[in-house]
Protein backbone atom coordinates (compact mmCIF):
# COMPACT_ATOMS: atom_id res chain seq x y z
CA UNK A 1 0.00 0.00 0.00
CA UNK A 2 1.08 3.43 -0.78
CA UNK A 3 2.17 5.05 3.04
CA UNK A 4 2.52 9.09 3.94
CA UNK A 5 4.70 9.41 6.70
CA UNK A 6 4.67 13.06 8.52
CA UNK A 7 7.61 14.13 10.18
CA UNK A 8 9.44 17.67 11.51
CA UNK A 9 12.03 18.77 9.63
CA UNK A 10 15.33 18.24 11.83
CA UNK A 11 17.99 15.90 10.68
CA UNK A 12 17.36 13.43 13.34
CA UNK A 13 13.83 12.99 12.63
CA UNK A 14 14.02 12.56 8.79
CA UNK A 15 16.36 9.76 10.19
CA UNK A 16 13.81 8.44 11.76
CA UNK A 17 11.13 8.81 9.18
CA UNK A 18 13.50 7.84 6.77
CA UNK A 19 15.11 4.75 8.84
CA UNK A 20 10.90 4.07 9.03
CA UNK A 21 10.24 4.11 5.40
CA UNK A 22 13.18 1.85 4.58
CA UNK A 23 11.89 -0.95 6.96
CA UNK A 24 8.59 0.12 5.03
CA UNK A 25 9.42 -0.39 1.66
CA UNK A 26 11.58 -3.57 2.31
CA UNK A 27 7.48 -4.71 3.16
CA UNK A 28 6.89 -3.56 -0.45
CA UNK A 29 4.81 -0.59 0.88
CA UNK A 30 5.56 2.51 -1.53
CA UNK A 31 6.52 5.38 0.65
CA UNK A 32 6.20 9.40 0.65
CA UNK A 33 7.52 11.31 3.93
CA UNK A 34 5.93 14.63 4.23
CA UNK A 35 7.81 17.46 6.47
CA UNK A 36 5.47 19.35 8.74
CA UNK A 37 6.69 22.50 11.02
CA UNK A 38 5.66 22.35 14.80
CA UNK A 39 5.01 24.79 17.41
CA UNK A 40 8.19 23.39 19.29
CA UNK A 41 10.19 24.09 15.96
CA UNK A 42 9.10 27.85 15.70
CA UNK A 43 10.00 29.09 18.85
CA UNK A 44 13.55 28.27 19.20
CA UNK A 45 14.39 31.35 21.15
CA UNK A 46 11.61 31.06 23.72
CA UNK A 47 12.94 28.30 26.49
CA UNK A 48 10.47 25.11 27.21
CA UNK A 49 9.51 25.99 30.03
CA UNK A 50 8.19 29.34 29.36
CA UNK A 51 5.68 27.84 26.56
CA UNK A 52 4.94 24.33 28.10
CA UNK A 53 5.87 21.23 26.63
CA UNK A 54 2.74 19.70 26.25
CA UNK A 55 2.20 18.27 22.49
CA UNK A 56 4.92 21.44 21.66
CA UNK A 57 6.62 19.03 18.80
CA UNK A 58 3.37 16.42 17.75
CA UNK A 59 0.38 18.89 17.25
CA UNK A 60 0.43 19.66 13.68
CA UNK A 61 1.43 16.63 12.49
CA UNK A 62 -1.29 15.19 14.68
CA UNK A 63 -3.87 17.59 12.91
CA UNK A 64 -2.56 16.42 9.61
CA UNK A 65 -3.26 13.11 10.53
CA UNK A 66 -6.65 13.62 11.17
CA UNK A 67 -7.04 15.81 7.77
CA UNK A 68 -5.82 11.98 6.21
CA UNK A 69 -3.12 14.08 4.87
CA UNK A 70 -0.56 12.15 6.14
CA UNK A 71 -1.53 8.29 7.05
CA UNK A 72 1.54 7.53 10.40
CA UNK A 73 3.85 10.13 12.01
CA UNK A 74 7.54 9.23 13.45
CA UNK A 75 8.18 10.77 16.57
CA UNK A 76 10.75 10.46 19.27
CA UNK A 77 9.09 8.55 22.02
CA UNK A 78 9.73 10.92 24.55
CA UNK A 79 8.25 13.89 22.74
CA UNK A 80 4.86 12.47 22.52
CA UNK A 81 2.15 13.10 25.22
CA UNK A 82 1.21 10.18 27.31
CA UNK A 83 -1.94 10.64 26.86
CA UNK A 84 -3.11 10.52 23.15
CA UNK A 85 -6.31 12.51 21.71
CA UNK A 86 -9.27 9.91 21.29
CA UNK A 87 -8.84 9.08 17.06
CA UNK A 88 -5.14 8.44 17.66
CA UNK A 89 -3.51 5.20 18.75
CA UNK A 90 0.74 4.65 19.30
CA UNK A 91 0.43 1.47 16.95
CA UNK A 92 4.17 0.63 17.15
CA UNK A 93 7.13 0.93 19.26
CA UNK A 94 9.96 -0.08 17.01
CA UNK A 95 13.20 -1.59 19.06
CA UNK A 96 15.01 0.84 21.46
CA UNK A 97 18.39 1.98 21.24
CA UNK A 98 20.37 3.10 23.61
CA UNK A 99 18.22 5.67 26.11
CA UNK A 100 20.94 7.21 28.10
CA UNK A 101 22.00 11.05 28.05
CA UNK A 102 25.74 11.73 27.38
CA UNK A 103 27.61 14.23 28.17
CA UNK A 104 29.62 15.80 25.36
CA UNK A 105 32.45 18.25 25.28
CA UNK A 106 35.45 18.89 23.59
CA UNK A 107 38.27 19.54 26.36
CA UNK A 108 36.70 17.03 29.58
CA UNK A 109 36.35 13.59 29.52
CA UNK A 110 33.33 13.16 31.88
CA UNK A 111 31.35 14.85 34.46
CA UNK A 112 33.69 14.11 37.34
CA UNK A 113 36.10 16.16 35.46
CA UNK A 114 34.51 19.40 34.41
CA UNK A 115 36.00 22.00 36.11
CA UNK A 116 34.39 23.69 39.29
CA UNK A 117 31.71 26.37 38.08
CA UNK A 118 31.69 25.26 34.42
CA UNK A 119 29.19 25.88 31.89
CA UNK A 120 26.70 22.67 30.59
CA UNK A 121 24.30 23.75 27.84
CA UNK A 122 20.54 21.90 27.86
CA UNK A 123 16.66 22.43 27.30
CA UNK A 124 15.83 20.11 29.79
CA UNK A 125 14.66 20.58 33.22
CA UNK A 126 14.79 16.77 33.89
CA UNK A 127 18.94 17.38 33.11
CA UNK A 128 18.93 20.50 34.71
CA UNK A 129 18.28 18.97 37.81
CA UNK A 130 19.90 16.16 38.29
CA UNK A 131 23.19 17.72 37.26
CA UNK A 132 22.17 20.15 40.03
CA UNK A 133 21.97 17.20 42.23
CA UNK A 134 25.00 15.57 41.10
CA UNK A 135 27.27 18.90 40.59
CA UNK A 136 25.58 21.82 42.42
CA UNK A 137 28.87 24.05 41.48
CA UNK A 138 27.78 24.01 37.44
CA UNK A 139 25.93 26.20 35.95
CA UNK A 140 23.23 25.00 33.20
CA UNK A 141 22.72 27.43 30.45
CA UNK A 142 20.03 27.23 28.27
CA UNK A 143 20.60 25.62 24.85
CA UNK A 144 17.61 25.08 22.13
CA UNK A 145 18.62 24.02 18.38
CA UNK A 146 19.16 21.15 16.58
CA UNK A 147 22.33 18.69 17.39
CA UNK A 148 24.24 20.50 14.54
CA UNK A 149 23.84 24.32 16.41
CA UNK A 150 24.30 23.04 20.08
CA UNK A 151 27.52 21.45 18.19
CA UNK A 152 28.53 23.95 16.92
CA UNK A 153 28.15 26.43 20.14
CA UNK A 154 29.79 23.50 21.91
CA UNK A 155 33.09 24.04 19.58
CA UNK A 156 33.12 27.84 19.69
CA UNK A 157 33.33 27.71 23.39
CA UNK A 158 30.15 28.94 24.78
CA UNK A 159 30.01 25.94 27.26
CA UNK A 160 32.30 23.39 28.46
CA UNK A 161 29.90 20.43 27.75
CA UNK A 162 26.41 19.42 26.69
CA UNK A 163 23.76 17.21 27.81
CA UNK A 164 22.28 15.48 25.03
CA UNK A 165 20.36 12.23 24.36
CA UNK A 166 22.64 9.14 23.61
CA UNK A 167 20.00 7.79 20.63
CA UNK A 168 20.48 11.06 18.59
CA UNK A 169 23.36 11.10 18.04
CA UNK A 170 24.28 7.85 17.76
CA UNK A 171 21.89 7.68 14.92
CA UNK A 172 23.31 10.84 13.36
CA UNK A 173 26.98 9.57 13.58
CA UNK A 174 28.01 12.25 15.53
CA UNK A 175 29.34 10.98 18.62
CA UNK A 176 33.32 12.17 17.94
CA UNK A 177 33.25 14.02 21.67
CA UNK A 178 30.60 11.92 23.37
CA UNK A 179 32.79 11.55 26.39
CA UNK A 180 30.48 9.62 29.23
CA UNK A 181 26.98 7.79 28.49
CA UNK A 182 25.23 8.34 32.15
CA UNK A 183 23.71 5.08 33.63
CA UNK A 184 20.44 5.45 34.75
CA UNK A 185 21.57 5.08 38.17
CA UNK A 186 23.13 8.26 38.81
CA UNK A 187 20.99 10.17 35.56
CA UNK A 188 17.69 8.74 34.76
CA UNK A 189 16.44 9.13 31.11
CA UNK A 190 13.14 10.61 30.22
CA UNK A 191 10.67 8.06 30.12
CA UNK A 192 10.76 6.77 26.35
CA UNK A 193 14.35 7.96 25.61
CA UNK A 194 15.70 6.13 22.86
CA UNK A 195 12.57 4.51 21.61
CA UNK A 196 10.56 5.73 18.15
CA UNK A 197 6.95 5.73 18.46
CA UNK A 198 4.72 5.35 15.47
CA UNK A 199 0.96 7.16 15.12
CA UNK A 200 -1.43 6.23 12.74
CA UNK A 201 -5.41 7.09 13.76
CA UNK A 202 -7.16 4.64 15.81
CA UNK A 203 -9.37 2.97 13.20
CA UNK A 204 -6.65 2.77 10.37
CA UNK A 205 -7.00 -0.56 10.38
CA UNK A 206 -4.81 -1.04 7.18
CA UNK A 207 -2.14 1.14 8.55
CA UNK A 208 -2.19 -0.34 11.53
CA UNK A 209 -1.32 -4.16 10.21
CA UNK A 210 1.12 -2.28 7.79
CA UNK A 211 3.03 -1.46 10.58
CA UNK A 212 2.83 -3.80 13.26
CA UNK A 213 6.09 -5.69 12.38
CA UNK A 214 8.12 -3.00 13.50
CA UNK A 215 6.03 -3.22 17.25
CA UNK A 216 8.83 -4.59 19.52
CA UNK A 217 7.70 -6.44 22.63
CA UNK A 218 10.16 -5.51 25.39
CA UNK A 219 10.07 -2.05 24.02
CA UNK A 220 7.00 -1.56 24.44
CA UNK A 221 6.51 -3.14 27.84
CA UNK A 222 9.56 -1.02 28.91
CA UNK A 223 8.07 2.47 27.71
CA UNK A 224 4.48 1.61 28.42
CA UNK A 225 5.62 1.28 31.91
CA UNK A 226 7.75 3.79 31.86
CA UNK A 227 4.47 6.70 30.15
CA UNK A 228 2.04 4.81 32.78
CA UNK A 229 4.64 6.33 35.68
CA UNK A 230 5.13 9.31 33.73
CA UNK A 231 1.55 10.19 33.78
CA UNK A 232 0.50 8.77 36.92
CA UNK A 233 2.86 11.87 38.04
CA UNK A 234 1.23 14.30 35.68
CA UNK A 235 4.11 14.94 34.07
CA UNK A 236 5.09 15.76 30.55
CA UNK A 237 8.48 15.68 28.48
CA UNK A 238 9.99 18.65 30.53
CA UNK A 239 8.92 17.95 34.05
CA UNK A 240 11.73 17.04 36.03
CA UNK A 241 10.95 13.05 35.84
CA UNK A 242 13.53 10.50 34.41
CA UNK A 243 11.72 7.03 34.41
CA UNK A 244 13.73 3.75 33.41
CA UNK A 245 12.60 0.96 32.95
CA UNK A 246 14.88 -2.54 31.22
CA UNK A 247 15.47 -6.18 31.59
CA UNK A 248 18.08 -6.65 34.52
CA UNK A 249 21.59 -7.17 32.73
CA UNK A 250 22.77 -9.71 35.60
CA UNK A 251 19.90 -12.16 35.85
CA UNK A 252 20.25 -11.90 31.64
CA UNK A 253 23.50 -13.22 31.60
CA UNK A 254 23.00 -15.50 34.06
CA UNK A 255 20.02 -16.86 31.72
CA UNK A 256 17.67 -16.71 34.63
CA UNK A 257 14.25 -18.65 33.45
CA UNK A 258 11.83 -15.67 34.40
CA UNK A 259 12.85 -12.20 33.03
CA UNK A 260 13.61 -9.78 35.44
CA UNK A 261 12.32 -6.00 34.99
CA UNK A 262 14.27 -3.07 36.94
CA UNK A 263 13.16 0.22 37.08
CA UNK A 264 14.89 3.50 38.06
CA UNK A 265 13.31 7.17 38.58
CA UNK A 266 13.95 10.13 39.84
CA UNK A 267 12.30 13.64 40.78
CA UNK A 268 14.56 16.44 41.54
CA UNK A 269 15.11 20.14 41.77
CA UNK A 270 16.26 22.24 38.91
CA UNK A 271 16.79 25.02 41.31
CA UNK A 272 18.24 23.18 44.37
CA UNK A 273 18.51 19.94 43.46
CA UNK A 274 16.73 18.46 45.76
CA UNK A 275 16.24 14.64 44.51
CA UNK A 276 13.98 12.40 45.41
CA UNK A 277 14.87 8.49 43.63
CA UNK A 278 13.99 4.80 43.72
CA UNK A 279 14.92 1.59 42.29
CA UNK A 280 12.41 -1.30 41.87
CA UNK A 281 13.05 -4.77 40.48
CA UNK A 282 9.84 -7.14 39.73
CA UNK A 283 9.39 -10.29 37.58
CA UNK A 284 8.35 -9.42 34.25
CA UNK A 285 6.12 -12.79 33.84
CA UNK A 286 3.92 -11.36 36.78
CA UNK A 287 4.06 -7.61 35.99
CA UNK A 288 1.31 -5.98 33.89
CA UNK A 289 3.85 -2.51 32.47
CA UNK A 290 1.02 -0.13 33.17
CA UNK A 291 0.65 -1.57 37.05
CA UNK A 292 4.30 -1.28 37.00
CA UNK A 293 4.33 2.01 36.05
CA UNK A 294 1.60 3.19 38.61
CA UNK A 295 3.61 1.15 41.41
CA UNK A 296 6.78 3.56 39.90
CA UNK A 297 4.94 6.83 40.35
CA UNK A 298 3.70 5.39 44.09
CA UNK A 299 6.77 5.02 45.29
CA UNK A 300 8.32 8.16 44.53
CA UNK A 301 5.60 9.88 46.06
CA UNK A 302 5.46 7.75 49.22
CA UNK A 303 9.39 8.45 48.75
CA UNK A 304 8.63 12.79 49.15
CA UNK A 305 8.71 13.62 45.18
CA UNK A 306 4.94 15.32 46.24
CA UNK A 307 6.80 18.86 46.98
CA UNK A 308 8.66 18.74 44.41
CA UNK A 309 6.73 18.13 41.85
CA UNK A 310 4.45 20.86 43.12
CA UNK A 311 7.48 22.84 43.05
CA UNK A 312 7.83 22.73 39.10
CA UNK A 313 4.92 22.23 38.38
CA UNK A 314 4.45 26.14 39.81
CA UNK A 315 7.57 26.78 37.76
CA UNK A 316 6.11 26.07 34.31
CA UNK A 317 3.04 27.90 34.81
Amino acid sequence: MNLRIGSRGSQLALWQANHIAALLRAQGHTVEIEIIKTTGDKLQEVTFAQVGSKGMFTKEIEEALAAGRIDLAVHSLKDLPTELPAPFALAATPVRVDPRDVLVSVKYSNLASLPQSAKIGTSSQRRRAQLKALRPDIEALEFRGNVDTRLRKLAEGQVDAILLAAAGLDRLAKTEWVRERLEPSNFCPAAGQGSLGIETRKNDAATISAVAFLDHAATRFAVTAERAALAALGGGCQVPIGIHCRLQHERALNHDEDEWIEVFAVVADPETGAVVRIYHCASQRDSDPVTLGRLTAHMLLEAGAGPLLQSASGESQ
